[in-house]
């Protein structure tokens, strides 16, 4: 079976480029949103402690079957680890052999700026050219690249409580295309905004944006609020907004609108993606994307990296399944090793 490492898709990006790769992982996942019922869906498996969360996203439709782990632990950073890191499994269904096994550190970070940047494609209001992003992590340039290429976003007004994580973000966008203002606060930033993301990493119930900055017709993507205990609006924004999820079931547990009564009026995005429902109704609408990152995401970005990483050769052949003479007789794999005379080993002494 594959293997595809941190390399191979980093020289992927470098083959097609970084926007090239952000917009085709943004049509993979629309076109599998189209086809929302094909997927046998569920909630992620979550297991929480006090550090953190590691889960599990598992999908399939009738043909492959994915998976990812994935982790989010805050104090990681301190520790000189990152918060997010994951891998991901694809398999066939037909035989339930999996096909590729595959990084998704980095590859997480493009498909949850691609969602991002496609959500905003269907609820903002047209030619935005200027987005607020707060939370200056690992997620930033991703999602700021991606806004770029997808939406045509030209300025970012940009706030970390973190000096440090402010001069890498400004630094790491020098020539990308794309004018930065680093402001004093996050009110500051959202000043003038069309869009603004969230995007911070603290396990805890924050307000990240509070009701007073958010003025009419912007649209929101909260990313960081992604799971049980996490938030980053101020529930009076959620009241004003009308608010879009990937799959209700897991972002009630996870999402802003934890905060919100059980009845609390959403739409899935699929249904606006597939024409089912409306998206923006006008200009001055609040529109919310209430982000928890959903697994269908994660079979766009692994059936896209199984195609291009085969057309380019980036990935390398492993040897992780068991393949017996006789299917039946998988104990005869060991039986006939241990009847093989045992080599001498050789013994090298200094002279």
């Amino acid at each position: 079976m594959r293997l595809v490492e941190v390399n191979h898709v980093v020289e992927l990006i470098a083959a097609r480029g970084l926007e090239a790769v952000l917009v085709d992982l943004a049509a993979r996942i629309e076109a599998d949103y189209r086809r929302w019922a094909e997927f046998d869906k569920s909630p992620r498996y979550a297991a929480h402690s006090p550090d953190g969360v590691i889960e599990l996203m598992p999908i399939a439709d009738a043909e492959h079957f994915g998976c990812k782990y994935v982790n989010g632990h805050p104090a990681n950073q301190a520790k000189g680890l990152q918060t997010v890191t994951g891998f991901g499994i694809w398999a066939d269904v037909a035989t339930g052999y999996p096909l590729m096994i595959a990084e998704m550190t980095l590859v997480t970070a493009l498909r949850t700026a691609a969602m991002s940047a496609l959500a905003a494609r269907h609820l903002a209001r047209s030619s935005p050219r200027r987005m607020a992003l707060i939370g200056l992590g690992a997620q930033s340039e991703f999602q700021a690249v991606a806004f770029k290429a997808i939406l045509g976003v030209q300025e970012i007004q940009a706030y970390d409580v973190d000096d440090a994580a402010a001069r890498k973000f400004a630094a790491n966008m020098q020539g990308s295309g794309i004018r930065v203002r680093i402001a004093a606060s996050a009110g500051e930033a959202i000043e003038g905004a069309d869009i603004v993301t969230t995007v911070t990493a603290d396990k805890r119930l924050a307000t990240v944006l509070s009701d007073n900055m958010v003025g009419a017709g912007i649209h929101i993507n909260a990313v960081g609020g992604d799971c049980p205990g996490k938030t980053e609006l101020q529930g009076a924004i959620l009241e004003r907004s009308r608010v879009f999820v990937e799959y209700e079931p897991q972002t009630r547990i996870e999402g802003e609108i934890q905060q919100m009564p059980a009845d609390f009026p959403v739409t899935e995005l699929w249904q606006v993606i597939a024409g089912e429902a409306e998206g923006r109704r006008t200009p001055d609408e609040i529109t919310l994307f209430d982000s928890v990152g959903f697994a269908i995401e994660d079979f766009s970005a692994l059936g896209y990296l199984y195609d291009a990483t085969a057309e380019l050769g980036l990935h390398r052949e492993i040897d992780l399944l068991a393949r017996p003479t006789d299917p039946r007789d998988l104990y005869g794999m060991i039986a006939r090793r241990e009847a093989e005379p045992v080599r001498p080993r050789m013994t090298l002494v200094a002279g």
